[in-house]
């Protein structure tokens, strides 16, 4: 990695660390350590979401005309504010503004970061950088949480205080190291981005390989992300008879999968077609949820029905260290050089919206409709499979295959020098 995308890196890990020390803990937080209720609780993590839903529309076209690391700037600097300003509130209005502020401000840095990832990149290298951000990520909000875990104490609210100026500090931190970056604007292959003549959203739903992505995606994220922690940690206790701490081994198995996995995995992800590596996540996916089914269905002993529901959380740990070097930079590469902004942030709104529809549809099902829940799951992921083939078909070489395009054009470059050699 050049000295930009070390920079970048390195204020992705510190802030998603950060975040790992209070997310966890955000609704214990509102609810019991400042007593304002559970359904405040609930308002608090509702406003999160949808500050996210409100900004992300505007976001994208800030990035393209600002550029990104304004926009990073900013977004880090209001996170800052609304971590700090949550450990310090004490009443409903304070501790929903707050709430406001650091939902909008993490929500934009998605998309910043990742068109920060892509300026710093080339077509060649993308993949390889975007996985390295998804590990990175998944390091920082572990290692955040194991020792927010350490520090908090329900009956200290100045515990609380200590994990919210944490992470307002590494807000603080990412700001400041943005803002000494220098961005090389890699030009990237010619025909892996279509050229347009207008822009905004009209341009985006009119590019067809980008809304069929956005439904896959949206698919992708409804049927993984947006169950771990409602429908599928509600099916494993109704269901399965899962005990709390063992929802913790499985979401610390699905962690600890990731980190293992993620280069292990990526030399062969990255010299295959992404289209065709997304279908067979859905194909390991449809396997974590017929484990799952197992878990809660099967009436077999607890511990075997424990081992499935752990075995099922690292099958999706698998199939997201998969997903991280092709969803991303297939984003970027379908993007026009002057939209690179507005289709990260298209991604990530559609992302936002399967992470708020998840839990509300996955959470009652897999509390009360435990056959019917997993039958539903299982065809969705069926249907990322059938989705992902489908997007091969309207994708060009270069766009589902950028490995074997940009070998190709090595051979090509060498063949020459090769047939002088050969006749001297």
């Amino acid at each position: 990695m050049g000295a930009a995308m070390r920079r970048i890196q390195a204020g992705n890990v510190l802030s998603a660390f950060g975040l790992g020390f209070t997310v966890p803990y955000l609704y214990v937080y509102v609810a019991q350590v400042r007593n304002l209720g559970a359904g405040t609780a609930g308002v608090v993590l509702a406003v999160f979401a949808m500050a996210a839903l409100v900004v992300l529309p505007f976001t994208g076209r800030a990035i393209d005309r600002r550029g990104p690391l304004p926009v990073l700037v900013g977004a880090a600097l209001l996170a800052a504010v609304g971590a700090l300003g949550m450990g310090l509130a004490g009443s409903v209005s304070t501790v929903v503004l707050a709430a406001a502020l650091l939902g909008a401000g993490t929500a934009v840095m998605q998309p910043a970061l990742a068109t920060m990832i892509v300026w710093c990149s080339s077509t060649s290298t993308r993949t390889r950088a975007f996985a390295v951000q998804f590990f990175l990520q998944n390091l920082g909000l572990g290692i955040g949480g194991l020792i927010g875990g350490q520090l908090v104490d329900e009956s200290r609210p100045d515990s609380f205080l200590l994990l919210f100026s944490i992470e307002a500090a590494m807000f603080l931190v990412l700001a400041g190291i943005a803002a000494t970056v220098r961005m090389p604007r890699t030009p990237s292959i010619a025909d892996a981005r279509p050229q347009t003549e207008g822009g905004g959203v009209r341009a985006l739903l009119g590019h067809r390989a980008m809304v069929q992505l956005c439904v896959l995606g949206f698919v992708l994220f409804f049927a993984c992300y947006g169950q771990f922690e409602s429908g599928l940690a509600a099916y494993g206790t109704e269901a399965a008879g899962i005990e709390p701490s063992a929802l913790g081994l499985a979401l610390a198995a699905n962690t600890a999968v990731i980190v293992v996995a993620q280069f292990l995995v990526l030399r062969f992800v990255e010299r295959r077609r992404r289209t065709r590596m997304i279908a067979a996540v859905g194909l390991i996916w449809t396997v974590a949820w017929l484990f799952a089914g197992y878990a809660g269905l099967g009436h077999g002993s607890q511990t075997m029905a424990t081992a499935a529901f752990i075995t099922t959380y690292g099958l999706f740990g698998l199939g997201e260290a998969m997903l991280s070097p092709t969803v991303a930079p297939l984003v970027a590469d379908l993007a026009p050089e002057s939209m690179v902004g507005q289709y990260n942030s298209a991604f990530a709104l559609v992302k936002q919206l399967a992470l708020a529809v998840g839990p509300a549809v996955g959470g009652p099902m897999g509390a009360a409709l435990h056959g019917p829940y997993i039958v539903t799951f299982v065809l969705f992921s069926l249907g990322i499979t059938v989705l992902a083939l489908r997007l091969g078909k309207k994708l060009t070489p270069v766009q589902d295959h950028p490995y074997l395009v940009a070998k190709s054009r090595v051979v090509a470059r060498h063949q020459p020098e090769q047939a002088v050699e050969a006749a001297v």
